[in-house]
C-alpha cells in the first residue's frame, strides 16, 4: 500500500527510490520498512526527494535512520531535494548533512559514479 508514497527503479547499480507526497508519522514507518526492504541487497541508493509536498520530523528520522544503516555497510547514498521545496528546507532546518543532499538526480548519480 506504500506505493502511492515510495517507488523503486534501477539506474546502472543503484536502487533510486522516488519519495512523493507528504511523508510524516502516519506513514513513515510503512515507506521506512518498504525502503529498507528494497535496498538491504544494493550498491548504492538514490533518494529523489522532489516529488515530496511535505516532511516532518517522522520522515527526518526516517532519512536519518536510513543513512546510518547504509553508512554502517558502506553503501553511499545520495539524496535528491532539487533547488527548493519542501524536503531540501526541512532538512536544512534539520541541519541534515549537507554532503548528502544534491539539487538534481543526474549529479547525484554521478557523484556515486553510476
Amino acid at each position: 500500500m506504500t506505493d502511492q508514497w515510495v517507488t523503486f527503479s534501477q539506474r546502472g547499480i543503484t536502487e533510486l527510490v522516488h519519495l512523493k507526497g507528504e511523508i510524516d508519522l502516519a506513514n513513515a514507518n510503512d515507506i521506512g520498512r518498504a525502503i529498507v526492504a528494497r535496498t538491504t541487497e544494493a550498491d548504492a541508493v538514490l533518494i529523489d526527494l522532489t516529488a515530496v509536498s511535505f516532511l516532518d520530523s517522522a520522515g527526518v528520522r526516517l532519512l536519518d535512520f536510513i543513512v546510518g544503516d547504509l553508512d554502517d555497510r558502506g553503501k553511499p547514498i545520495k539524496l535528491v531535494v532539487g533547488e527548493r521545496g519542501a524536503a531540501r528546507m526541512t532538512l536544512q532546518l534539520c541541519a541534515f548533512r549537507t554532503d548528502l543532499l544534491s539539487s538534481d538526480l543526474d549529479r547525484a548519480a554521478a557523484d556515486l559514479n553510476t
